[in-house]
């Protein structure tokens, strides 16, 4: 009777084992941990290679991405950058934290994995690379008042609109954040009728290539309706709008874009900018950056804005310094409705 009832405890143990690893294996928000240090940023599993943990940074979007070295991960590992690049578009924000000492010429090398860096900005000569953007609330340490012109996605001046951005803060200040806000979200919480209206404009712009771009087209990536603005006064002169109109051979109806008529960029960026800010506590991210973040983002599927704390005092509030890169994708980003019309120029 002893010997039974120890093969019965054996077999209860092994059953309630064997349970928990299928549930394991069902769970697709469970994965195998290294038990090396947080520098290693990669693991054998019995099935794939894990590279980091996922942690949510809100419900709708974004993650902290843990026990990854950015400074010293193989970026010729193709394994690697497959992962990064599907997470990064099923999430749209990866956040790493405690990247300490990420050089310049590291996060480009990281940017052109995902891309390729362009660069378009003023080069300010604490810069640690032609291509890292410096952004400080100190004029002697980098730009100031970057990001506070609107709510906006970087490079809406030219015919593709950056795909992604990196984000790496050597040193940041107190109230210093940045907020985002997820564009297919926040277009599906808006009335129906100002959907309609949405989807007929046409942001007209005025900066270098000057194209002209649909406010609401498809995400080239995640086959999702997005948006593109910019509510910035600097960099909008107008908007246009849809007209309906007879096909050439009289047996249609289609839209096409009134371009005689130019409407006035204020109001539409003011109710834009109201929208978004009614909304953030639902849908968005108020950033909090501490010291050796680095983040890459999906400059097509967030808007983003710099608060009014990045421009304090550095003397009260401390030295911000953000070192940023943005990375241009193919022609699949050109900006493309559901119904095939693409962003133009009126030159």
């Amino acid at each position: 009777m002893f010997h039974i009832v120890l093969l019965y405890l054996a077999l209860s143990s092994y059953t309630k084992a064997a349970f928990s690893l299928l549930a394991m294996a069902s769970d697709p928000t469970t994965s195998t941990v290294s038990k090396r240090s947080d520098t290693t940023c990669s693991s054998m599993t019995a099935t794939k290679r894990v590279y980091y943990q996922l942690r949510p940074l809100t419900k709708h979007f974004g993650m902290e991405a843990l026990g990854c070295d950015m400074t010293s991960i193989d970026l010729s590992d193709q394994h690697f950058l497959q992962e990064l690049r599907q997470d990064l578009i099923q999430h749209r924000v990866l956040l790493f934290r405690k990247q300490k000492n990420l050089s310049g010429q590291r996060q480009v090398d990281i940017s052109n994995a995902l891309g390729t860096v362009e660069s378009t900005f003023y080069k300010h000569p604490r810069s640690p690379h032609p291509d890292i953007f410096r952004v400080s609330n100190n004029e002697e340490e980098g730009c100031t008042g970057v990001g506070r012109s609107g709510w906006h996605i970087d490079g809406t001046f030219q015919m593709r609109p950056f795909s992604y951005q990196t984000m790496y803060f050597p040193s940041v200040s107190r109230g210093g954040d940045t907020y985002f806000i997820p564009l297919h979200e926040f277009y599906d919480s808006l009335p129906a009728k100002t959907r309609q209206r949405y989807d007929q404009l046409w942001m007209v712009t005025d900066r270098r290539q000057a194209p002209v771009h649909p406010l609401v087209y498809q995400h080239p990536f995640r086959n999702e309706t997005t948006m593109l603005f910019h509510c910035g006064k600097p960099f909008v002169s107008g908007w246009f709008q849809d007209r309906v109109i007879e096909s050439d051979d009289g047996s249609r109806l289609q839209r096409v874009v009134n371009t005689h008529e130019l409407l006035p960029s204020e109001p539409i960026q003011a109710e834009l900018t109201k929208e978004i800010e009614s909304k953030m506590d639902e849908l968005g991210l108020k950033m909090q950056w501490q010291a050796g973040d680095f983040m890459m983002n999906d400059n097509l599927g967030l808007a983003h804005f710099a608060s009014d704390g990045t421009q304090e005092d550095p003397e009260e509030v401390g030295l911000r310094i953000l070192h940023r890169t943005t990375i241009v994708g193919g022609p699949e980003t050109v900006p493309q409705k559901v119904d095939g019309r693409q962003s133009f120029t009126t030159l």
